[in-house]
């Protein structure tokens, strides 16, 4: 590992986190810049053959600082974990460029046969405290996945994935529909799309439905009177459905 590589390292801590002050304080004070460094190390050793001493390296590093790499596991550059504490990557993961992991992440397999088995993170991915990201799969450049959640399929680039299991939420689609429910007066989604939960989600998406139902059976009672056709009193009298009053709820 090059002095250029670890000032890359050291850089990348200021650009995602906010705590930092000095450059003394990042290389005494995180843990994650720590096992990084071990991992540089103990990941040549294992390129070379050496793997019994990779592994110890590894278990060294996880002693000091909460944090285990497996030394087969491929890093990029600019790999950030903040916090760190409980932290686990396997054997087999593939991490890229400009990758940020928090505390409780977990990199694993759901297989005991050898070979591919560990998630592949390409550039720019964000994992949230807790994520379990599970098995063979990719979670594609520019992707989030939030907190505590467990994914177990592909993630598309640039999407986020949350929830037990982990849903897939499209950053076009979402915008779009809410658009949409705001033309119709109805705020769909109090929170931000990447931080709702998948529950709320889905009602709220119920919710688009009926005001958009809603609005045709208006029209339809409006064009029946305009035609001379009688309505029923319970019909043309009946409570008006509120999208504003259910968004408070479910929000």
């Amino acid at each position: 590992m090059g002095w250029s590589r670890f000032r890359e390292d050291v850089a990348s801590v200021f650009q995602r986190d906010p705590a930092a002050r000095t450059v003394w304080e990042v290389i005494t004070c995180y843990p994650g810049l720590h096992a990084l460094f071990f991992h540089r190390i103990a990941h040549r050793f294992w390129t070379v053959g050496l793997r019994w001493f990779a592994r110890w390296l590894s278990h060294l590093s996880r002693f000091l600082t909460g944090i285990e790499i497996h030394p087969g596991a491929t890093i990029g550059r600019r790999f950030f974990i903040d916090h760190g504490m409980g932290v686990v990557i396997g054997e087999t993961a593939e991490i890229g460029d400009d990758v940020t992991l928090y505390h409780g992440v977990t990199l694993g397999g759901t297989s005991w046969n050898k070979g591919k088995r560990h998630p592949t993170l390409e550039n720019g991915v964000v994992i949230g405290a807790g994520a379990k990201v599970l098995g063979p799969i990719t979670v594609g450049a520019g992707a989030k996945v939030g907190s505590n959640a467990v994914v177990v399929r592909d993630v598309p680039a640039g999407a986020t994935a949350a929830g037990i299991p982990a849903r897939i939420f499209q950053p076009g689609r979402d915008s779009q529909r809410e658009a949409k429910a705001n033309q119709m007066g109805f705020s769909a989604y109090g929170m931000a799309p990447q931080d709702d939960d998948p529950l709320s989600k889905a009602i709220h998406g119920l919710l688009d439905h009926a005001v958009e139902t809603d609005r045709r059976i208006e029209i339809l009672l409006q064009y029946m009177e305009r035609a001379g056709v009688s309505l029923e009193d319970d019909v043309a009298t009946a409570d008006k459905f509120d999208p504003k009053y259910l968004s408070k709820i479910v929000d």
